[in-house]
């Protein structure tokens, strides 16, 4: 079989990656480990992404009715809509814009695991309202419902990890009870695997879970790694992925704009004096 040349491309770039974090563990001190690995993968995610999204680093989302998010690694956002500020490398996104959320770990175990899938949770159940009506109207089927939005897709990408059949049994232990929607979609461990749903219906991969998913794990083929496998994933989340026309003025609610000084109205003009 001939080589993939996609394949070949995405296994160097991994092995840049993993290269480059390696470094960075050795130069960073330990607090700014963190936000060096975010860089990192979020420099892949710029390249890889379709064109209509973008990723964001370290942002917090908020919601029309007041909510706001823990703050979340990398956001892939729709790229027409600006954050509402950009402050000291904190960006502050509405949560009709957001597709994705993705969390960074350095090593995933069950507790740093559980916190990702918390953190994906709570970005998941924020409410998007705020958008004018679509005509025609559109709509997406996923985690066996149907929304007039995109819903927002978790993502967990960690560097290095536990084995995979031991983070499967931590994320069926986190999901037992939680609606499907809340799940993350994905899990990916470079030079480890990767973790997905299956269809309940056809037992194929799904891009997304549904009630009566399966967790399936994946090793690298061969001498790749998951970053090909990670690619495709990225596409057919993303590629799709649309947004009603935002109605900002959702967001101010019962503010108030201003604060009446002069009013002017309409004299008709003197016949006389015409």
């Amino acid at each position: 079989m001939a080589d993939n040349k996609l394949a070949g491309v995405l296994r160097s770039v991994a092995l840049r990656l993993r290269a480059d974090f390696a470094q960075s563990v050795v130069m960073n001190h330990r607090g700014e480990a963190g936000g060096t690995r975010e860089l990192l993968f979020q420099r892949y995610l710029a390249d890889q992404l379709p064109g209509h999204v973008r990723a964001v680093h370290n942002v917090e989302i908020v919601s029309a009715d007041g909510q706001v998010s823990r703050q979340a690694d990398v956001v892939i956002a729709d790229r027409n809509v600006p954050p509402l500020t950009t402050l000291a490398g904190l960006s502050v996104l509405v949560n009709e814009c957001v597709y994705g959320v993705t969390e960074m770990k350095s090593s995933l175990d069950g507790a740093e695991l559980r916190d990702a899938c918390e953190k994906i949770r709570a970005a998941k159940r924020l409410p998007k309202t705020a958008f004018h009506p679509r005509q025609p109207p559109a709509e997406r089927t996923a985690y066996g419902r149907t929304y007039p939005y995109v819903p927002t897709v978790g993502i967990i990408f960690a560097f290095s990890g536990l084995e995979l059949d031991t983070l499967g049994s931590h994320l069926l232990q986190w999901c037992d009870g939680r609606d499907a929607a809340e799940w993350p979609d994905s899990v990916w461990i470079l030079g480890k695997g990767y973790l997905m749903w299956t269809d309940p219906a056809t037992g194929l991969i799904n891009p997304t879970p549904e009630p009566g998913s399966s967790l399936i794990a994946f090793r690298p083929h061969q001498d790749e790694d998951i970053l090909l496998a990670l690619t495709l994933h990225l596409q057919q989340q993303f590629v799709t992925a649309w947004m009603p026309p935002l109605r900002l003025f959702d967001y101010a609610q019962h503010h108030p704009l201003g604060e009446p000084a002069f009013t002017w109205t309409h004299i008709e003009d003197d016949p006389v004096r015409g």
